[in-house]
């Protein structure tokens, strides 16, 4: 595995193996609906590019408790500026490793790389025809298109 796929993959590499297969059963699902209801894809599409993907939710979580815990020690006592010092350091472990202890939880309620998500978008985008230039049968049924889509996307 090349390095900028081993980075590109940390979450997934540090995330339990159910909650990898569910994510990824949940995107194939989709894939599967959409290519019956082909009109419905664009609205699809917008939904996301405004899905949050883990590192957007892992940032704001962290700033948000970084604020509340400064807040907390100007206003009721200095010992909570363990907590934004503790944020910190969960912050810097997801960093080097790709992995904090918030991780796991996000991850099980579903929350996706930014991969992942590209992963649903490309193959959604090759159904509706966006790739039909880089495809050898440009007259496939939609079935067709969408094992078509699931061997490039998927390779």
């Amino acid at each position: 595995m090349s390095v900028t796929k081993t980075m590109n993959n940390r979450v997934a590499m540090q995330s339990s193996d159910e909650v990898n297969r569910h994510i990824r059963h949940e995107t194939d699902e989709n894939i599967k609906f959409y290519s019956q209801h082909p009109e419905l894809i664009p609205g699809r599409l917008q939904e996301l590019e405004e899905e949050w993907d883990i590192e957007r939710t892992l940032e704001t979580n962290a700033s948000t408790l970084t604020l509340v815990g400064i807040l907390l020690s100007l206003l009721v006592d200095k010992r909570f500026l363990l907590l934004p010092g503790l944020v910190a350091g969960f912050l810097l472990q997801h960093g080097l490793q790709g992995w904090c202890p918030p991780l796991p939880f996000f991850r099980q309620q579903g929350i996706r790389t930014k991969e992942e998500i590209m992963r649903e978008r490309n193959l959604l985008k090759a159904i509706q025809g966006d790739f039909d230039d880089l495809c050898v049968n440009t007259e496939a049924s939609p079935e067709e298109r969408v094992n078509q889509a699931f061997r490039a996307f998927n390779e």
